[in-house]
């Protein structure tokens, strides 16, 4: 899955001229890359009439496209969770969800309780989780072991790992120097205080870094022609990676997999809520969820889903994700205004570093 490559192009999903004139048939959903694919969304219109656009994005592009329109132009968005209260109290772009519409016994429990944790502004609801994944270490066993994030940086790895120059790598090497980066949130001079040691860090780590990767293709070539032996990676790439040579492994790394996870939320401006709750539903359904699994590689948020996709995913994620890793996932919480800016600018001395 490309959760890193953004996208500008729109896909329109079995279009027809009168879908314009009516905004009850057409479904329009701002979201990322082969979220919505094209038999799902065939079958959606089969079943309910409803046509599907998508307009491909990510986070930064989901907000500030809503932000010009004031929440108007798409009925469904898909942001991560950490990204919708930051947005909403900033800009009002999303509206709350009426719960009573959604079936809420669908969902995973736990995925269900985390997400309206972190998407809840006064009481009210803005996201319901879809689809959800890690990041951590996958590494070529035959030539390496490796067991937390700042094993990267031994020196037997030079020149022979790789990383996104990206605020997740921050809050990874954050967790590894055994600090808690998402517990310091409300105190901006520690949290400044916390970037510095693991900018510092990682410019000491740059000798090992073959390169900081901007693409899915880049990484998984890297280490298809040996050029990498370990990564900071997402757990669906890995998984790929297995299944063409069983040495490469993801592994939750000692100190915790971060854990991402995409939501549903709707527009403040959005012309068709029926058709939105109704496509929440319709993709929760386990039977739809397992096929969106089979598409992506990552899961999702529907009780019951996992059963029904394919052996070999089960058992990898088995043995990457045991119960004790599950356990310690951090997963990403609301991000206060100002820390990304901050962030950014040591990210940029980091790149600039010799």
């Amino acid at each position: 899955m490309n959760r890193f490559v953004a996208m500008v192009l729109t896909l329109s999903v079995t279009l027809s001229p009168s879908a314009f004139g009516d905004d009850s048939k057409r479904l329009r959903i701002i979201s990322w890359a082969d979220y919505v694919p094209a038999d799902v969304a065939a079958q959606f219109k089969k079943e309910t009439g409803i046509s599907v656009e998508v307009t491909l994005s990510n986070n930064e592009e989901m907000i500030s496209k809503l932000r010009a329109t004031g929440g108007a132009g798409f009925d469904l968005a898909q942001p991560s969770q950490d990204r919708i209260i930051g947005a909403q109290r900033e800009f009002s772009i999303y509206k709350p969800l009426d719960l009573t519409k959604v079936k809420l016994d669908q969902f995973v429990p736990s995925l269900l309780e985390t997400t309206r944790k972190n998407t809840t502004v006064n009481g009210q609801t803005y996201g319901l989780p879809y689809l959800w994944g890690t990041d951590g270490l996958v590494v070529n066993t035959k030539r390496a072991q490796i067991n937390d994030f700042l094993d990267l940086c031994k020196p037997d790895f030079k020149g022979k790992t790789a990383m996104r120059l990206k605020r997740p790598t921050m809050m990874a090497f954050a967790f590894a120097l055994g600090k808690d980066p998402f517990a310091l949130y409300g105190d901006p001079k520690a949290y400044s205080a916390l970037m510095e040691q693991v900018g510092a860090t990682l410019i000491a780590c740059k000798r090992n870094i073959k390169f900081f990767y901007d693409n899915k293709d880049q990484l998984l070539n890297g280490f298809r022609s040996g050029e990498i032996t370990a990564a900071m990676m997402w757990d669906s790439g890995g998984w790929k990676l297995n299944r063409e040579n069983p040495d490469i492994l993801y592994i939750a790394p000692k100190s915790g997999a971060l854990g991402w996870l995409d939501t549903y939320a709707i527009p403040a401006k959005g012309r068709n809520d029926a058709g939105a709750y109704a496509w929440i539903n319709f993709t929760m359904r386990p039977d739809v969820a397992a096929r969106i699994t089979k598409v992506i590689g990552s899961f999702t948020a529907s009780k019951g889903a996992d059963a029904l996709v394919d052996p070999l995913l089960q058992a990898q994620f088995a043995k990457s994700l045991p119960d004790a890793a599950l356990k310690n996932i951090k997963w990403y919480p609301a991000i206060p205004s100002g820390l990304e800016e901050m962030e950014g600018r040591i990210l940029d001395r980091v790149k600039a570093a010799n």
